[in-house]
């Protein structure tokens, strides 16, 4: 049997899209010979997104739709769409028009190649030059070097992904761009496909350029959860370890100016370095200490491993 499809679309005040993004989901994923299901996301709208979405799930037994409290973002609200998911491929998409749902199949094809994960590639963006075009190059970029995982658009969000290899994932701030990272740390296959770019016709969007900001801590947080999350002490001691040594380094040239410069301790500011250097490096151990339990009790409490099996041959559940 071919595997569910789940597509999942988060909505902000997204009333004048839906009935066009239907149509245009209905020209496409009957034909693609794979049951689906489409999970849409009402992100707290305070328009008539709400009423609308409701009036489409009752025409339609194959959608679904989830509505949250408030607006949560994008990224709330992909992983409650992710969480109601029943589908074996998880497709997630704008609801504003600008991705293209005829792209789905090219999305497909590309996994039945062997990839885990498929991402879209806007080659030709529709969006103002300056205040998105320029700043998510910028960021992309910056993500590729510091990820190791090359793709050109981070940012689009039509990407397909095996259930499996997101299976446990949590998304917080601006991290479902960052899904495509954490499945290639993990062992997956991932690749790019370009797929088309329309302009928006109906609502405002929702990004600015303060989003690459945002996008940047992310990362960080990212890259930190990836190197160190299992060993925090070696990031929060090694940097503890540098500043004492920058500490007893500033101690001894202070010992050498004094007994060979003939300066006096208080006419540098010296001895405030060494005392400032190594209450940081001190304070730093301490809490790589800190994350050290913290690290393990998330791991012991919830009975979370420390490895990901691929797959076993005459071994039996634990």
């Amino acid at each position: 049997m071919p595997d569910m499809l789940s597509i999942i679309i988060p909505l902000y005040n997204e009333q004048d899209n839906i009935a066009p993004l239907y149509d245009k989901l209905d020209a496409v994923l009957p034909g693609l010979g794979h049951p689906y299901e489409i999970i849409l996301v009402n992100d707290g709208s305070g328009d008539a997104t709400r009423e609308r979405l409701d009036a489409l799930a009752c025409r339609d037994d194959r959608i679904r739709v989830v509505h949250l409290r408030r607006n949560f973002g994008q990224t709330a609200a992909m992983m409650a769409g992710i969480d109601m998911a029943r589908g074996d491929i998880l497709i997630p998409m704008d609801g504003d028009l600008q991705n293209d749902p005829a792209d789905i199949p090219r999305l497909l094809a590309k996994l039945d190649e062997g990839y885990d994960v498929v991402s879209g590639w806007r080659k030709d963006r529709k969006d103002n030059p300056i205040k998105r075009n320029f700043p998510s190059r910028v960021a992309n970029g910056l993500i590729s070097v510091i990820s190791g995982v090359r793709l050109h658009d981070y940012g689009c969000s039509l990407k397909a992904y095996r259930r499996a290899i997101i299976k446990g994932v949590k998304l917080y701030g601006e991290m479902h761009r960052f899904i495509p990272i954490h499945a290639a740390w993990q062992g997956a296959r991932v690749t790019e496909v370009g797929v088309a770019h329309h302009p928006r016709i109906h609502g405002e969007s929702k990004y600015g350029i303060e989003r690459t900001v945002k996008v940047i801590l992310d990362l960080m947080t990212v890259k930190f959860l990836d190197k160190y999350a299992q060993k925090p002490m070696y990031l929060f001691g090694g940097f503890g370890l540098a500043s004492i040594a920058a500490s007893i380094g500033f101690f001894l040239f202070m010992l050498y100016c004094k007994f060979f410069l003939g300066k006096s301790f208080i006419e540098t500011p010296l001895p405030l370095a060494v005392v400032m250097f190594m209450l940081i490096g001190i304070i730093a151990i301490f809490m790589g200490l800190i994350a050290e339990i913290l690290m393990r009790t998330y791991h012991e409490s919830q009975d979370k491993p420390t490895y990901i099996v691929d797959c076993t041959r005459n071994c039996k559940e634990p």
